[in-house]
């Protein structure tokens, strides 16, 4: 009830009549002050009200914020650690790949390559699957080691790509050689298990 309001209910009860007018006047006063006391406690309260819900509103945005903040921490947090050991078992391919090499393990390679494989040799020349594997059993090719000397792996969800260098020592057609070689290969993740799709190298010179 507003101010006006209550003026005008009090002005409409003088209007009647009364045993005691002194009384009724004493009385008519205390009433007004009481209800314009009350309107302005209303007033009062109604504003400390109104604050208090902004308050309570940036309160409950400032968490809402915290809280996508934690939940965005985790889910990042989660998803370096899953790269993290993606990308290991990606480098234990790697070193696997290198023994099959040494082994001449052409069973151990078949598995490690997807059938698409396809491998840039260091004279620039390009072999599918059956052809590098078919490189590796020849008889002339006799590696005796082959070790990454630096590797480095980037996860992509379910590509990975690895940039190192390998050194391969061993005889071929008779000829001792050592090869340092600059290499990428880029792995896909097929069914939980990862396969390399492509190979490229480029020879190192001596210094």
């Amino acid at each position: 009830m507003s101010a006006c309001e209550v003026e005008e209910s009090l002005f409409q009860s003088r209007l009647q009549p009364a045993c005691h007018p002194r009384l009724h006047c004493t009385k008519l006063f205390a009433r007004f002050r009481f209800a314009r006391a009350a309107l302005l406690y209303s007033e009062n309260n109604l504003d400390k009200y109104m604050s208090f819900l902004a308050e309570e509103e940036s309160v409950k945005k400032l968490l809402v914020a915290v809280v996508a903040l934690v939940i965005f921490a985790s889910v990042s947090g989660f998803a370096q650690n899953s790269a993290s050991d993606e990308g290991g078992r990606v480098l234990g391919l790697e070193t696997a790949w290198n023994h099959a090499i040494e082994a001449k393990d052409t069973k151990a390679l078949d598995m490690l390559l997807a059938n698409t494989f396809i491998a840039v040799e260091i004279d620039g020349s390009v072999s599918s699957k059956s052809e590098f594997l078919a490189s590796i059993k020849a008889p002339e090719y006799q590696p005796s080691q082959a070790v990454n000397e630096q590797i480095n792996v980037q996860v992509y969800g379910n590509a990975a790509v690895v940039v190192g260098i390998f050194r391969i020592k061993g005889t071929e057609k008779g000829k001792p050689y050592v090869h340092r070689e600059r290499f990428t290969d880029t792995w896909i993740k097929y069914d939980q298990t990862w396969k390399c799709v492509a190979s490229q190298a480029t020879l190192i010179a001596a210094k």
